[in-house]
């Protein structure tokens, strides 16, 4: 973000008045004893900030032409001020133009972001002057208002330069503030609609509760612990889940399989056409499988892999162990080792 007046426009002003140095001193040019020095001061003068206005460079002046306007400013004077006479009678007029187009050079790059350099010519327009023509010369040559305009530029680069850092800040808290809201908003559309699957997975069998006085038969017992892993996988499934999951994991613990689900979020940057496919082949491997115990894992996010089902079958005293866990006396049987890609073949 960038605050002020167009660039385009203060390139403009700057090319006309320091064009407007020049004019005066062709216009004073039978002043000086020797008027080639100042015609060669005016080409120097000219091509420096021809330059240093140049379109499409950056906000920042690169040193090596900072310098050089440095030295531009000291040779101006060095170049003139021997062909004038610092007590002629009636004063010198427009034939000090130089001290105004040292000025505004200094200027161009006091606002280009290098005021160290800028100050440098300053003090050496400063020196030059009083060696030329006395601590007076700096009044009546106009010295002061060059050193002014540096000094003007100065504290309005610095203030625009934090007026535009202020305004960055501004706007990357609004933005973060933004994104903590979209954030929230979904966590609670989120937790909306995990209450919604929950309400209409558990209602039925709370109202079957309510009805019998919790007095359950052995079958309605084992629904309960059924409903209980179906809540159980709204929390830890996520996107793990839709209806046709839903209905094969439901269907597939009703025969005494064992199905846990973990969305890990490496299912968050697929699409719904993609999230589909993953889905309906979770669904389906699900369905079709012997095992007696069930896993289904999401992949790390920048995996090719997107979700991974296993199918265990216990061997040796039959117990159910987790994925990866080992036991001293036996191990599981792998029936089922499902890596669905993320992206379709």
């Amino acid at each position: 973000m960038r605050i002020g007046v167009p660039r385009a426009l203060i390139v403009t002003m700057a090319a006309l008045f320091s064009g407007y140095h020049i004019v005066l001193g062709l216009y004073t040019i039978d002043t000086p004893a020797d008027p080639v020095p100042v015609l060669a001061a005016m080409i120097i003068y000219a091509t420096a900030t021809t330059i240093s206005l140049l379109p499409g460079q950056a906000e920042r002046m690169p040193t090596a032409m900072a310098i050089t306007n440095v030295l531009v400013c000291i040779a101006l004077p060095v170049l003139i001020t021997p062909q004038l006479d610092p007590n002629q009678e009636g004063g010198l007029g427009y034939a000090t133009w130089y001290v105004a187009a040292v000025g505004t050079l200094l200027t161009i790059t006091s606002t280009r972001r290098r005021h160290v350099f800028a100050w440098i010519g300053v003090g050496a327009l400063v020196v030059q002057t009083i060696v030329w023509g006395g601590p007076g010369a700096l009044i009546n040559t106009g010295v002061i208002g060059s050193a002014a305009w540096v000094a003007v530029s100065h504290i309005l680069s610095r203030a625009l330069s934090k007026a535009s850092m202020d305004a960055a800040r501004f706007a990357r808290a609004e933005r973060q503030a933004t994104d903590w809201q979209a954030a929230q908003e979904a966590h609670l559309y989120e937790r909306q609609f995990r209450l919604g699957q929950t309400g209409t997975t558990a209602v039925p069998m709370l109202q079957l509760i309510e009805q019998s006085r919790g007095e359950l038969t052995d079958e309605q017992r084992e629904e309960c612990l059924h409903l209980e892993g179906a809540i159980r996988d709204e929390i830890r499934g996520r996107r793990l889940l839709n209806d046709d999951v839903r209905r094969e994991v439901m269907a597939a613990r009703r025969r005494g399989v064992s199905v846990s689900l973990f969305d890990e979020g490496g299912l968050d940057d697929l699409d719904d056409r993609a999230l589909s496919r993953v889905l309906a082949t979770v669904a389906e491997a699900i369905r079709s499988t012997a095992a007696t115990r069930v896993i289904a894992r999401t992949a790390a996010p920048d995996s090719v892999v997107a979700v991974t089902v296993v199918g265990l079958t216990p061997s040796g005293d039959g117990r159910a162990r987790d994925l990866g866990q080992t036991g001293d006396d036996d191990d599981d049987a792998v029936d089922l080792w499902l890596e669905i890609p993320r992206a379709s073949r």
